[in-house]
């Protein structure tokens, strides 16, 4: 199946035809109108026909399956304000701190806006599909029915913010840079082209033969791209907070080391214009203060020392925005829907650490997790419990029943899904909502006896060694340490000895980076199209692999396998089957304590701040956002 869409007048931007552009320096006349008509039509008619044909057709968007959904000529895109006014300034809080501008690297707590505000890829994503990328650096983007290679033909405008050309060689010199020096998910993805070919100054061809992976090309869509001329690959893995040159539509003015970051419009930006930006990037200038302090960074927010606030906690959305802003309207709380799967909460096990190894032993410390007492007591009965890695969505395996294509793709490993979790009856444990269920007491302390420990007056200990059952729970944040206290309690009940450790952020990320804690609270963010970066999350080469997301060190056949057939699915119902039976996968090794997930996205915002009417199936976008004309001050009271 051919998932590129034909884009006519792309493909004629490839050939030796006047552009739209240069035609309107030519005095306007009957002749050259009636030529430019007669080279579209010839045009298309060859483009529809090396379509139908099977060929591949250069086109401006890419699909991971089916086709793009904007047709072509498309103005905007379908969540944002495309006559948004462009002008004022926001400010943006983050908790936590930072060290260096590179976010592309290993090493350093990164300003992260870098990607995507300064630095930009050969493709946009669509927010309004599961996997669909349409042109930004890169005009067109070709390939075939099989993906064995992709073509990108940079749009001949496009230059850095220093004014050089961005070119073919600064494309091959990223992939390059990333490969060998990157983090360890452009490493991985990068290493899989076979041969970069430079056709000439603005194409780049990426052999991809023997990848088996069609996500690839997609991938390759949304690399960054950085300037080989002023970047020096020797030192590239190395901290930095010099102001970074891209060819996005800011640069960084002003830098306060570990407090904030602005960036400011660029006036030269090449790409402004185009389709794919309009309505994005409204502010003037957008400025990002840091905070270290949850208690802090909410009363900065009351303050108005920032403009627009995400709000995760349940308790403080529901008692502590009674402030008089709000009451007169000066900050306006809304809820946006989202179509993705939920961002839930883990607690993460180590399992490269002994006492963890044991599924048994596993299972037994998530049992004794009580959703429903902490939900009620501390989050006012607002989040819903997690079950699945893609909650909420029609990729999650939680109460479905494996299909036939699902258990085809399991056979090879009769003892990688429990069967409850096969059939589609399995469900986390609900408890008694008292905070001291018997039931789920007794039940975990079987587990850990037949894990072979044993309880001694009030302690548990391995029964061969001796040696107590203890582990650490790392924390950064006040409110993460209140959570594994509650839960740090209720594993004392069965003997279990855990210690909660609250660190700063960048010894949390240093820790995390290098795998070096027992326990963690994560979440992994994931989309509608699920793809290479499952293998960083879980796949078996990205356990020993620092600064990889596979935190909880997990190894499994089956989990590779999976992975490896979601990538290489055609059809959406062998995608979602592939995704459905890698959540069984994961479910039935009890890599984490399932927590919780909010069912929408909660946002304050001080009311000179607009954003579009429609949300994106993403949820809201602070890039469509823009300053409210004549609404300058916040007033405070």
């Amino acid at each position: 199946m051919i998932v590129l869409q034909s884009r006519t007048v792309d493909r004629i931007a490839l050939n030796p035809i006047p552009t739209m552009h240069a035609l309107r320096t030519v005095p306007a006349g009957y002749g050259m109108r009636a030529a430019w008509c007669a080279a579209l039509w010839f045009a298309g008619l060859a483009a529809g026909a090396a379509a139908e044909a099977g060929h591949p057709v250069a086109a401006n968007a890419i699909a991971m399956q089916g086709a793009p959904a904007l047709a072509d000529g498309f103005t905007a895109l379908p969540y944002v304000n495309p006559d948004a006014p462009k002008a004022g300034r926001i400010v943006e809080g983050v908790l936590g701190t930072f060290d260096s501008l590179n976010p592309l690297i290993v090493l350093g707590l990164p300003v992260q806006p870098i990607r995507g505000y300064v630095v930009e890829s050969l493709m946009a994503r669509s927010y309004d599909e599961p996997f669909t990328l349409y042109g930004l650096l890169a005009r067109t983007v070709e390939t075939d029915d099989a993906r064995s290679y992709v073509t990108f033909t940079l749009d001949p405008a496009a230059h850095f913010s220093d004014g050089v050309p961005v070119t073919a060689a600064d494309i091959v010199f990223s992939w390059q840079l990333l490969r060998d020096h990157g983090r360890p998910n452009h490493r991985t993805y990068y290493a899989k082209v076979a041969k970069a070919e430079m056709l000439d100054a603005r194409t780049v061809r990426f052999d991809l033969s023997g990848s088996d992976d069609r996500e690839l090309p997609l991938i390759l869509g949304l690399m960054p791209v950085l300037p080989k001329h002023a970047l020096d690959a020797a030192t590239f893995e190395n901290t930095t907070l010099a102001k970074p040159i891209g060819s996005g539509p800011y640069i960084v003015a002003g830098v306060d080391t570990g407090k904030s970051v602005s960036f400011k419009r660029d006036p030269n930006y090449w790409g402004r214009a185009l389709a794919i930006n309009r309505g994005l990037w409204n502010f003037d200038e957008v400025r990002f203060d840091f905070y270290r302090d949850e208690n802090a960074y909410f009363e900065a927010f009351k303050a108005g020392l920032y403009d627009v606030r995400s709000e995760t906690d349940p308790t403080r959305w529901q008692t502590s925005y009674d402030f008089p802003a709000v009451r007169d309207g000066r900050v306006v709380k809304e809820t946006f829907p989202t179509g993705l799967p939920k961002f839930a909460s883990d607690f993460v096990f180590n399992t490269r650490r002994p006492m963890f190894s044991d599924v048994r032993t596993r299972q037994a410390i998530a049992l004794l997790f009580d959703f429903e007492w902490i939900n009620r007591n501390f989050f006012y009965g607002l989040y819903r419990r997690s079950a699945s890695f893609f909650d909420d969505s029609e990729l999650s395996a939680y109460h479905r029943p494996a299909d036939a294509r699902e258990r085809a793709l399991l056979a090879p490993f009769p003892d990688a899904v429990r069967a409850d979790v096969l059939d589609g009856s399995w469900s986390p444990p609900v408890s008694d909502g008292s905070g001291r269920d018997r039931d789920t007491l007794r039940q975990a302390l079987a587990l850990l006896e037949a894990a072979g420990y044993e309880l001694k007056g009030t302690t548990l200990r391995e029964r061969a060694s001796g040696r107590p059952l203890a582990f650490e729970i790392m924390v950064t944040s006040r409110d993460d340490e209140r959570l594994a206290l509650s839960f740090a309690s209720a594993l004392a009940r069965a003997g279990i000895s855990v210690q909660v450790r609250l660190v700063d952020a960048v010894q949390y990320e240093q820790r995390r980076s290098s795998f070096e804690f027992d326990m963690i609270e994560y979440r992994w963010e994931q989309s509608l199209s699920p793809g290479n970066e499952q293998s960083v999350y879980w796949g078996s080469a990205a356990a020993d692999q620092q600064g990889s997301r596979n935190y909880m060190g997990v190894k499994n056949a089956a989990i590779d396998a999976m992975i490896a057939a979601l990538l290489r699915a055609r059809e959406r119902p062998d995608f979602v089957a592939a995704v459905r039976a890698l959540d069984r996968v994961l479910i039935s090794g009890c890599y984490v304590v399932p927590l919780f997930y909010l069912p929408a996205q909660w946002v304050a915002r001080w009311n000179f701040i607009g954003h579009p009417a429609a949300s994106s199936l993403s949820g809201y976008l602070p890039e469509t956002w823009w300053r409210q004309p004549g609404k300058t001050t916040k007033t405070l009271q």
